[in-house]
């Protein structure tokens, strides 16, 4: 089974620290190489996004910052597990590394059955 992990965080003006990013690189590379993560990324700042609505037909752009949000997606990562309850440990294990946020797990609608 395959789940998305969206990563809401309070947004920083400040870049990770050295070592944070050392470790966040440290659980990707243990993630990948243990075939349990298949795909990840962070957000840059808000500053640089829009927000695309359509309401009624009428498709509007909002420019970031998203002043108004107090969470906003710092990332995502897919995650393969083998039930819903492997795929939150793994995710326990990502806030251990990432810090203060929290995570909403989807699993990920399979249309096509498995190749391997």
């Amino acid at each position: 089974m395959r789940f998305l992990s969206i990563y809401n965080v309070t947004e920083s003006p400040t870049p990770p620290s050295a070592e944070h990013m050392s470790a966040m690189t440290k659980l990707i590379e243990e993630g990948v190489s243990g075939g349990w993560l298949l795909a990840t990324e962070g957000c840059l700042p808000t500053a640089l996004g829009a927000r695309v609505r359509r309401d009624g037909g009428k498709v509007t752009v909002t420019d970031g910052p998203f002043t108004e949000s107090k969470e906003v997606v710092g990332g995502f990562a897919i995650i393969k597990a083998n039930s819903k309850a492997e795929a939150l440990e793994l995710t326990r294990r990502f806030l251990q590394v990432a810090g203060d946020g929290e995570c909403e797990i989807r699993q990920l609608f399979d249309a096509l059955p498995p190749t391997s």
